[in-house]
């Protein structure tokens, strides 16, 4: 199979679909790997480093586009992007439909066949390849606002840790899953106090032994995130529902009770965000106020940390592309059940029920689509 590897367009993007040393495994099976120019450079992989391994260069977008069977990226394709796809071409990156009508509408428009990594599960019921970014935006969720908590950035002016004689900063994480988790991990790691509110109870049993009394735990209801937010002074939005639109659990409302240059950090942007008062925002222009609450809602949060999210995500997606490049879409998706339910759009027909729903428009099972041609 051709493989493509495009140099992302999203702004400030830096990440790489593949490393070169995922391109040396598939070139090692046989296949073809086009990389455009330039596409790693942004995690301090040359050109050269592809070449080395297999890869063929190619100057431009277009060319490579034409030319691969299945194009291998990290972020959801751009308008020029989707326009560019075809008829029978395979698109494995990160997809996030739900809110997203325009995106869904031309790719079914492409007639390409799209598997999103975030819809990809596992057997213990985990979204194997959506993990290691989760890992990185809960890590960097903390640090982010740990930033925009300073007086110049428009924060509050409080140190997360604090200092001996000072209280540090109060931090409340909505959402227990692997962005929660992570995120509470820096947090107790510098010094802050930390709440977690999740409505799994066996989830926040997990977490109260994992930190074994560091953080405080609290069942998730309007209740208690209010109470919360009364207090807090940098909180992370964690909440996630699988190939849906994330839902919002802070309302605009409640911004009233916060205190003056708290920060909100949503990490579930991606998927709509779960603050009522979340837009998405740029590495290049992060924040904005609302009510007198700093808001930082970038797309693309692991982007800022670029050679780790790339090694970390190739790492995850290597065996699936490996898959689908030695077995091709059908058989790739027939053998294995986990890796079909990543399969959202196919010959014009939405195959994800959550995005289907999400969007309003008809639902096709996966392997129902896959015999429509």
């Amino acid at each position: 199979m051709i493989v493509g590897v495009p140099k992302e367009v999203k702004n400030n993007e830096y990440r790489v679909g593949l490393t070169p040393a995922g391109v040396r495994e598939l070139c090692s099976h046989g296949h073809k790997v086009l990389v455009q120019r330039d596409a790693g450079t942004g995690t301090g992989f040359a050109d050269a480093l592809y070449g080395q391994v297999g890869a063929q260069l190619v100057d431009d977008a277009e060319s490579l586009y034409s030319r691969a069977e299945m194009i291998v990226k990290v972020k959801e394709p751009q308008a020029t992007e989707c326009k560019m796809l075809r008829k029978g071409q395979l698109l494995f990156a990160y997809l996030h439909l739900a809110p997203d009508p325009e995106q869904a509408r031309m790719l079914m428009e492409s007639g390409a066949s799209c598997v999103a990594y975030e819809s990809v599960t596992d057997s213990h019921g985990g979204l194997p390849l959506l993990a290691p970014m989760s890992e990185v935006a809960g890590r960097l969720s903390v640090q982010q606002g740990a930033f925009c908590l300073e007086k110049i950035r428009g924060g509050n002016g409080i140190l997360l840790g604090g200092v001996p004689g000072v209280a540090p900063a109060n931090v409340v994480v909505i959402g227990g899953g692997v962005v929660g988790l992570s995120a509470a991990r820096i947090a107790v790691g510098m010094g802050a106090r930390v709440t977690i509110l999740d409505r799994s109870l066996p989830r926040l049993r997990q977490l109260d032994d994992l930190f074994v009394g560091q953080i405080t735990t609290q069942y998730s209801t309007i209740e208690n995130i209010e109470q919360a937010l009364r207090k807090a002074d940098l909180v992370i939005g964690a909440v996630l529902i699988p190939g849906a639109a994330a839902p919002k659990l802070v309302s605009r409302e409640m911004l009233k009770i916060m205190k003056p240059g708290a920060v909100m950090v949503d990490v579930a942007i991606d998927q709509g965000g779960c603050f009522e008062t979340s837009r998405p925002t740029t590495h290049e222009d992060p924040v904005y106020e609302v009510d007198g609450i700093i808001h930082y809602c970038v797309t693309n949060m692991p982007g800022a940390v670029a050679r780790t999210s790339t090694i970390a995500l190739t790492n995850a997606t290597l065996p699936f592309a490996l898959a689908l490049a030695n077995k091709g879409l059908n058989k790739a998706l027939q053998d294995d059940p986990h890796l079909r339910n990543g399969l959202n759009v196919h010959a014009g027909k939405i195959t994800a029920k959550p995005v289907a729903d999400a969007l309003g428009l008809e639902y096709v099972e996966a392997g129902q689509a896959l015999q429509i041609e």
